[in-house]
């Protein structure tokens, strides 16, 4: 799994080049599935929760077309990668 925080100018925005444009690029890149929460005190701040293998992920990262689509999806800042605390099988 992969989690990553941002802040976006425009939610609606977002939601709709993520499940589209970002959707099929990610599908190119192995991702399995994805999941966005938004943070119920910032609507401009969300999670991505990504079903995706390391190396594939850092191959999406490496594709020349992400940046076009990150100015798409409205990102104020790269996003930052959450870290796992702990993982536990329960």
């Amino acid at each position: 799994m992969i989690v990553t925080i941002a802040k976006v100018t425009d939610p609606a925005r977002f939601l709709e080049i993520f499940e589209t444009i970002g959707a099929q690029k990610r599908r190119e890149h192995g991702c399995r599935g994805a999941r966005v929460y938004f943070d119920p005190d910032d609507a401009h701040r969300l999670w991505s929760i990504f079903d995706w293998d390391t190396k594939d992920y850092e191959k999406f990262l490496a594709d020349p077309e992400i940046p076009a689509i990150a100015r798409e999806l409205g990102l104020q800042a790269p996003p930052v990668h959450a870290v796992a605390a702990t993982e536990l099988d329960a």
